[in-house]
Protein backbone atom coordinates (compact mmCIF):
# COMPACT_ATOMS: atom_id res chain seq x y z
CA UNK A 1 0.00 0.00 0.00
CA UNK A 2 1.50 3.30 -0.57
CA UNK A 3 1.78 5.51 1.83
CA UNK A 4 -0.18 8.46 2.16
CA UNK A 5 2.63 12.20 2.42
CA UNK A 6 0.18 14.60 2.63
CA UNK A 7 0.89 16.79 5.38
CA UNK A 8 -1.71 18.24 7.33
CA UNK A 9 -1.11 21.75 7.85
CA UNK A 10 -0.55 22.41 11.46
CA UNK A 11 -1.42 26.22 11.98
CA UNK A 12 -0.65 28.47 15.02
CA UNK A 13 -3.87 30.93 15.55
CA UNK A 14 -2.70 34.81 16.57
CA UNK A 15 -6.32 35.33 17.64
CA UNK A 16 -5.35 39.23 18.34
CA UNK A 17 -6.03 40.98 21.62
CA UNK A 18 -9.43 42.71 20.45
CA UNK A 19 -10.86 38.86 19.28
CA UNK A 20 -9.71 38.00 22.69
CA UNK A 21 -11.59 40.56 24.47
CA UNK A 22 -14.32 41.50 22.90
CA UNK A 23 -15.29 39.40 19.82
CA UNK A 24 -14.21 35.90 20.91
CA UNK A 25 -16.45 34.56 18.41
CA UNK A 26 -14.23 35.74 15.06
CA UNK A 27 -11.47 33.38 16.32
CA UNK A 28 -14.43 30.30 16.66
CA UNK A 29 -15.05 31.17 13.00
CA UNK A 30 -11.09 31.09 12.23
CA UNK A 31 -10.78 28.38 13.58
CA UNK A 32 -13.74 26.72 12.07
CA UNK A 33 -12.76 27.81 8.42
CA UNK A 34 -9.41 26.70 8.83
CA UNK A 35 -10.50 23.13 10.26
CA UNK A 36 -13.01 22.52 7.23
CA UNK A 37 -9.73 23.67 4.53
CA UNK A 38 -8.26 20.46 6.25
CA UNK A 39 -5.61 22.06 8.46
CA UNK A 40 -5.16 21.17 12.51
CA UNK A 41 -5.39 24.46 14.33
CA UNK A 42 -4.00 25.23 17.79
CA UNK A 43 -3.77 28.59 19.97
CA UNK A 44 -0.37 29.05 21.41
CA UNK A 45 -1.16 29.90 25.37
CA UNK A 46 1.97 32.06 25.86
CA UNK A 47 0.89 34.24 23.08
CA UNK A 48 -0.08 38.21 24.23
CA UNK A 49 0.16 41.27 21.73
CA UNK A 50 1.20 41.75 18.75
CA UNK A 51 3.15 44.59 19.78
CA UNK A 52 2.07 47.23 17.45
CA UNK A 53 1.04 50.08 19.82
CA UNK A 54 4.72 50.20 21.47
CA UNK A 55 5.80 50.16 17.71
CA UNK A 56 3.88 52.96 16.45
CA UNK A 57 4.52 54.83 19.25
CA UNK A 58 8.15 54.59 19.05
CA UNK A 59 9.38 51.89 21.91
CA UNK A 60 11.32 50.08 19.92
CA UNK A 61 12.67 48.09 22.71
CA UNK A 62 9.35 46.92 23.95
CA UNK A 63 8.03 46.11 20.74
CA UNK A 64 11.47 44.12 20.29
CA UNK A 65 10.50 41.95 23.18
CA UNK A 66 7.30 40.93 22.35
CA UNK A 67 8.20 39.95 18.93
CA UNK A 68 10.92 37.25 20.61
CA UNK A 69 8.18 35.82 22.66
CA UNK A 70 5.45 35.41 19.66
CA UNK A 71 8.31 34.04 17.62
CA UNK A 72 9.27 31.64 20.75
CA UNK A 73 5.65 30.84 21.19
CA UNK A 74 4.67 30.33 17.55
CA UNK A 75 8.16 28.39 16.41
CA UNK A 76 6.96 24.91 15.54
CA UNK A 77 4.19 25.66 13.94
CA UNK A 78 3.93 25.22 9.39
CA UNK A 79 1.99 28.58 9.50
CA UNK A 80 0.96 31.53 11.67
CA UNK A 81 -2.55 33.23 11.27
CA UNK A 82 -4.14 35.82 12.26
CA UNK A 83 -7.75 36.95 11.52
CA UNK A 84 -6.20 41.03 10.95
CA UNK A 85 -4.05 42.32 8.54
CA UNK A 86 -3.35 45.19 11.06
CA UNK A 87 -1.76 42.73 13.33
CA UNK A 88 -0.49 40.15 10.22
CA UNK A 89 0.90 42.96 8.93
CA UNK A 90 2.78 43.79 12.37
CA UNK A 91 4.04 40.15 12.40
CA UNK A 92 5.03 39.40 8.66
CA UNK A 93 6.11 43.18 7.55
CA UNK A 94 7.74 44.79 10.58
CA UNK A 95 9.25 41.90 13.18
CA UNK A 96 12.12 41.17 10.50
CA UNK A 97 12.65 44.94 10.55
CA UNK A 98 12.87 45.10 14.45
CA UNK A 99 15.14 41.87 15.12
CA UNK A 100 17.40 42.81 11.78
CA UNK A 101 21.24 42.81 13.04
CA UNK A 102 20.40 41.03 15.93
CA UNK A 103 20.61 37.23 16.92
CA UNK A 104 17.41 36.85 15.94
CA UNK A 105 17.18 37.78 12.79
CA UNK A 106 17.25 34.79 10.98
CA UNK A 107 14.01 32.66 13.07
CA UNK A 108 12.34 36.50 12.26
CA UNK A 109 12.90 35.88 8.98
CA UNK A 110 11.95 32.36 8.93
CA UNK A 111 9.02 33.46 10.75
CA UNK A 112 7.25 36.05 8.55
CA UNK A 113 7.60 33.40 5.82
CA UNK A 114 5.09 31.49 7.70
CA UNK A 115 2.41 34.42 8.90
CA UNK A 116 -0.71 34.85 6.53
CA UNK A 117 -3.94 37.04 6.83
CA UNK A 118 -6.71 34.20 7.10
CA UNK A 119 -8.69 35.74 4.11
CA UNK A 120 -5.27 35.18 2.36
CA UNK A 121 -3.96 31.99 4.06
CA UNK A 122 -7.06 30.39 3.06
CA UNK A 123 -7.32 31.59 -0.92
CA UNK A 124 -3.87 32.20 -1.76
CA UNK A 125 -1.92 29.04 0.52
CA UNK A 126 -4.05 26.59 0.72
CA UNK A 127 -6.26 27.29 -1.90
CA UNK A 128 -10.12 27.56 -1.23
CA UNK A 129 -12.74 28.44 -3.52
CA UNK A 130 -15.80 28.26 -1.46
CA UNK A 131 -17.70 28.05 1.43
CA UNK A 132 -20.27 26.34 2.98
CA UNK A 133 -22.67 28.99 4.52
CA UNK A 134 -25.95 30.73 4.24
CA UNK A 135 -26.62 34.70 4.70
CA UNK A 136 -29.63 36.22 3.76
CA UNK A 137 -29.67 39.84 2.49
CA UNK A 138 -26.90 42.30 1.19
CA UNK A 139 -23.20 43.00 2.35
CA UNK A 140 -20.90 45.45 1.61
CA UNK A 141 -16.97 45.35 2.29
CA UNK A 142 -14.33 47.60 3.60
CA UNK A 143 -10.78 47.13 2.65
CA UNK A 144 -8.55 47.63 6.01
CA UNK A 145 -5.41 49.31 5.00
CA UNK A 146 -2.95 47.34 5.94
CA UNK A 147 -4.46 44.12 4.96
CA UNK A 148 -5.00 45.88 1.42
CA UNK A 149 -1.14 47.80 1.26
CA UNK A 150 0.72 45.38 3.66
CA UNK A 151 -0.31 42.02 2.55
CA UNK A 152 -2.55 42.70 -0.90
CA UNK A 153 -5.93 41.17 1.04
CA UNK A 154 -8.61 42.83 -1.80
CA UNK A 155 -10.22 40.12 -4.26
CA UNK A 156 -9.47 36.72 -1.67
CA UNK A 157 -12.70 37.91 1.10
CA UNK A 158 -14.76 38.73 -2.16
CA UNK A 159 -13.96 35.41 -3.89
CA UNK A 160 -15.55 33.92 -1.21
CA UNK A 161 -18.02 35.79 -0.01
CA UNK A 162 -19.37 35.45 -3.99
CA UNK A 163 -20.19 31.63 -3.00
CA UNK A 164 -22.07 32.26 0.33
CA UNK A 165 -25.65 31.27 -0.54
CA UNK A 166 -27.90 34.03 -0.47
CA UNK A 167 -25.55 36.69 -0.05
CA UNK A 168 -25.67 39.74 -2.40
CA UNK A 169 -22.50 41.86 -2.31
CA UNK A 170 -22.96 45.71 -2.67
CA UNK A 171 -19.64 47.20 -2.99
CA UNK A 172 -19.61 50.94 -1.36
CA UNK A 173 -17.68 53.93 -3.26
CA UNK A 174 -13.84 54.46 -2.21
CA UNK A 175 -14.04 50.84 -0.64
CA UNK A 176 -10.64 50.99 -0.26
CA UNK A 177 -10.57 54.31 1.86
CA UNK A 178 -9.16 54.47 5.85
CA UNK A 179 -12.12 54.30 8.34
CA UNK A 180 -9.78 56.60 10.67
CA UNK A 181 -9.01 54.37 13.41
CA UNK A 182 -5.23 53.52 12.75
CA UNK A 183 -4.55 52.02 16.25
CA UNK A 184 -3.91 54.94 18.28
CA UNK A 185 -4.20 57.46 15.50
CA UNK A 186 -7.75 57.93 16.47
CA UNK A 187 -6.94 58.75 20.06
CA UNK A 188 -3.67 61.19 18.91
CA UNK A 189 -5.94 62.82 16.56
CA UNK A 190 -9.64 62.46 17.49
CA UNK A 191 -10.84 65.42 15.29
CA UNK A 192 -9.01 64.25 12.07
CA UNK A 193 -10.21 60.59 12.78
CA UNK A 194 -13.68 61.20 13.22
CA UNK A 195 -13.84 63.67 9.96
CA UNK A 196 -12.36 60.29 8.30
CA UNK A 197 -14.50 57.57 9.76
CA UNK A 198 -17.75 60.30 8.74
CA UNK A 199 -17.03 60.14 4.84
CA UNK A 200 -16.19 55.94 5.52
CA UNK A 201 -20.06 56.03 7.07
CA UNK A 202 -21.39 58.12 4.09
CA UNK A 203 -19.84 55.80 1.97
CA UNK A 204 -21.26 52.71 3.80
CA UNK A 205 -24.80 54.12 3.90
CA UNK A 206 -24.57 54.78 -0.11
CA UNK A 207 -24.09 50.85 -0.87
CA UNK A 208 -27.06 50.39 0.40
CA UNK A 209 -26.00 47.15 1.98
CA UNK A 210 -27.53 45.77 5.17
CA UNK A 211 -24.61 44.37 6.74
CA UNK A 212 -20.51 46.01 6.83
CA UNK A 213 -18.25 43.60 6.58
CA UNK A 214 -14.41 43.53 7.28
CA UNK A 215 -11.35 41.97 8.08
CA UNK A 216 -10.01 44.10 11.05
CA UNK A 217 -11.65 43.92 14.19
CA UNK A 218 -10.49 47.61 14.75
CA UNK A 219 -11.59 48.84 12.08
CA UNK A 220 -15.19 47.33 13.10
CA UNK A 221 -15.68 48.69 16.36
CA UNK A 222 -14.79 51.72 14.95
CA UNK A 223 -17.36 51.78 11.96
CA UNK A 224 -19.95 50.57 14.03
CA UNK A 225 -19.61 52.82 17.03
CA UNK A 226 -20.12 55.78 14.50
CA UNK A 227 -23.09 53.62 12.74
CA UNK A 228 -24.43 53.15 16.29
CA UNK A 229 -24.21 56.96 17.27
CA UNK A 230 -25.76 58.09 14.18
CA UNK A 231 -28.99 56.11 14.67
CA UNK A 232 -27.43 54.01 11.90
CA UNK A 233 -29.46 50.46 11.67
CA UNK A 234 -26.64 48.89 9.27
CA UNK A 235 -25.18 45.57 11.41
CA UNK A 236 -21.30 45.15 11.16
CA UNK A 237 -19.46 41.48 11.53
CA UNK A 238 -16.35 40.17 10.80
CA UNK A 239 -15.87 38.32 7.39
CA UNK A 240 -15.19 34.91 8.80
CA UNK A 241 -17.92 35.00 11.16
CA UNK A 242 -20.05 35.02 7.33
CA UNK A 243 -17.93 33.04 5.91
CA UNK A 244 -18.01 30.23 8.51
CA UNK A 245 -22.40 30.77 8.80
CA UNK A 246 -21.54 31.48 12.53
CA UNK A 247 -23.85 34.98 11.90
CA UNK A 248 -26.12 34.35 14.28
CA UNK A 249 -24.98 36.03 17.14
CA UNK A 250 -25.94 40.07 17.91
CA UNK A 251 -23.69 42.37 15.27
CA UNK A 252 -20.79 44.36 16.70
CA UNK A 253 -21.89 47.19 18.47
CA UNK A 254 -25.59 45.73 18.33
CA UNK A 255 -26.21 46.81 14.87
CA UNK A 256 -27.63 50.06 16.26
CA UNK A 257 -30.41 51.41 17.59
Amino acid sequence: MKEDTKKTPRVGLFVTCLVDLFRPTVGFAAVKLMEEAGCTVEVPMAQTCCGQPAYNSGDREDAAAIARQTIEAFEEYDYVVAPSGSCAGMLKKHYPSLLKATSWEERADAFSGKVHELMSFLVDVLGVTSVHARHEGSVTYHDSCSGLRELNVQKQPRQLLATVEGLELKEMPNADVCCGFGGTFCVKYPDISNKIVEEKTASIAASGAETLLAGDLGCLMNMAGKLHRQGSGIKVRHVAEVLAGMDDAPAIGGGGR
